[in-house]
């Protein structure tokens, strides 16, 4: 998990963002004292991208103003 040079069709919407996660994946990893890579679990590993996203959800509902989501 080194790079983000894998085969992952996910488009990112914002140019660079895929910096930012990893930076945050690392910064989470090392809150948790998980050592990423093939060596770990994976739940350990699991763990990291789980507080990722209850991040990512938590700042996205803040400034959505609290807005339930809405079908497009």
């Amino acid at each position: 998990m080194a790079s983000n040079s894998n085969n992952n069709s996910n488009q990112l919407v914002v140019p660079g963002a895929s910096q930012a996660i990893d930076q945050m994946k690392y910064e989470i990893a090392n809150e948790f004292g998980v050592d990423l890579g093939g060596e770990t679990t994976s739940r350990a590993n699991g763990s990291v991208g789980g507080e990722i996203t209850k991040r990512l959800v938590s700042f996205a509902e803040q400034h959505l103003g609290g807005e339930t989501r809405k079908q497009f």
